[in-house]
């Protein structure tokens, strides 16, 4: 099973990962788990360049371009492979990430982006994706207190309303395949409905 987590920046879904990772282990799984971008060498090289404050200048072509250049690493060299042992691939961030953040945010088309997608990827999408649901400003908030600050953090309100109009567009299209957690619980109770999630898609 490919499972990931999706989220505002600040929402809490990387607070909640660890603990789906090791509760997945706990329970005899062989859990691989990664981040986007990153999870290779080449990806965490990259993730470097995109999180740097210095590159405010990026253009948004060239923002989804390296991102899609990790996911393509990461997919041949770590998720596929894992996958096809019969493990289970957890990850923070995926694909949907991109349609969120550089097709709703950036403006992008969302057509051409599945397209695109759908190659980096090798057409294997997650079978469960946690969408760790948080408003805007709330999340904007929670992320200025603490953490890493990087470039994407620096963006607008508005472009954070943007992605998570996104976000609920992608949930109302393949809801089968999304589960809503709601960020506002004690972090306790989410962790709680990411695993309920989790227990009903394993079966």
């Amino acid at each position: 099973m490919f499972i990931t987590l999706e989220g505002l920046d600040g929402s809490g879904k990387t607070t909640q990962f660890q603990p789906l990772v090791a509760w997945l282990e706990s329970r005899g799984h062989a859990v691989l788990a990664l981040r986007e971008p990153g999870g290779t060498e080449i990806g965490e090289r990259i993730r470097e360049v995109l999180h740097d404050h210095r590159h405010t200048d990026m253009d948004a072509r060239a923002e989804l371009m390296l991102y899609c250049a990790s996911r393509a690493q990461l997919m041949a060299a770590r998720v596929l492979p894992h996958l096809e042992r019969g493990g289970v691939v957890v990850c923070d961030r995926f694909a949907d990430s991109t349609l969120a953040y550089q097709g709703y945010g950036r403006g992008l088309d969302v057509v051409f982006l599945r397209q695109l997608l759908d190659f980096v990827t090798r057409g294997r999408w997650p079978d469960l994706t946690g969408d760790v649901d948080s408003d805007a400003a709330a999340s904007l908030r929670r992320r200025a207190q603490g953490g890493e600050w990087n470039r994407m953090d620096a963006e607008s309100e508005a472009f954070y309303r943007r992605v998570e109009a996104g976000y609920a567009a992608l949930i109302a299209a393949e809801p089968r395949r999304w589960a809503r957690v709601d960020a506002t619980l004690a972090p306790a109770a989410v962790g709680a409905a990411v695993v309920e999630c989790v227990k009903r898609a394993l079966g």
